[in-house]
């Protein structure tokens, strides 16, 4: 008895003691959370800002929400665990190239938000395209139009110097124009010739400045996206639906279309993180 006694109360104690030490000592995992957020260094909120058209304001948004900005910004936070994404849409429907530099230039709530912006999207040139087409309508060779790219290109030009100038750091993310045409009107190329020519311009002048980024979307809107039926309606005498636009005007994007242009640009924020997201170092 006594020997059973001997052996009882030293395991006693060390039961005891291990359990002190299980409920006191910090789990590992809540080590492991600590050592991950400081190595990643990364802000707890960002400010994302939006100018530009129709397209920026979100015209054809059923959900009335704004179009791609909530999308990507909603993605965002979700994916970088953030507290906050502050957003500010300044996308005006109908506006030109010229007509956004003029705001940039003379909106002072714009000017604010594009100084203290982390990143930063716009959209433009649909609307420049568009009086390009009404200002030529017999135009039967791509060339016609050469005049008002170049004078497109230097209004993106002069948007970008001004938006450098109230913000050197933040990235600019341009997305380009779509050929809203091309399903009922397949066979005027020059159209579609047209819209590729706006675009290089665009991704030209992205790739001269400074942390700025062309976003490409033609290829997933100029020809919708294809259904098990789409090759019967295609032959049908009816005009062809391009299931990416809005059924009101088919030539803005519906919910579907705002969609697949939000992961678009998200997909070039998030490759190029390090230029938003990470805090600045002291």
């Amino acid at each position: 008895m006594k020997r059973f006694s001997i052996v009882i109360i030293p395991l006693a104690v060390a039961i005891v003691t291990l359990l002190i030490l299980f409920l006191t000592i910090p789990k590992a995992e809540s080590r492991i959370r600590i050592v991950r957020d400081d190595s990643q260094n990364q802000k707890e909120s960002v400010h994302f800002v939006a100018v530009g058209d129709s397209l920026t304001e979100g015209v054809g948004d059923e959900t009335e929400r704004g179009g791609y900005v909530p999308l990507v910004a909603d993605a965002l936070q979700q994916k970088y665990e953030l507290a906050s994404v502050e957003k500010d849409n300044y996308g005006v429907s109908g506006e030109r190239s010229d007509q956004i530099l003029k705001r940039i230039k003379k909106d002072s709530d714009l000017k604010n938000s594009l100084k203290s912006a982390d990143f930063i999207t716009m959209t433009v040139g649909g609307n420049d395209l568009f009086q390009a087409f009404q200002k030529n309508l017999t135009a039967k060779k791509a060339k016609q139009f050469n005049r008002s790219i170049e004078k497109y290109g230097k209004h993106v030009s002069d948007i970008l110097t001004d938006i450098r100038e109230l913000n050197a750091e933040a990235p600019i993310y341009v997305v380009g124009i779509y050929n809203p045409y091309y399903l009922n009107f397949p066979d005027i190329k020059a159209m579609q010739t047209v819209v590729d020519n706006w675009n290089e311009k665009t991704q030209s002048l992205t790739a001269e400045a400074s942390n700025c980024f062309f976003v490409p979307v033609n290829d997933l809107l100029y020809k919708g996206i294809a259904t098990k039926d789409s090759q019967q309606t295609e032959n049908s005498s009816s005009k062809v639906k391009n299931n990416v636009l809005y059924d009101k005007d088919n030539f803005h994007p519906n919910n579907l279309g705002y969609q697949l242009m939000a992961n678009a640009i998200q997909e070039k924020i998030v490759a190029t993180k390090d230029l938003w997201l990470i805090k600045e170092s002291n």
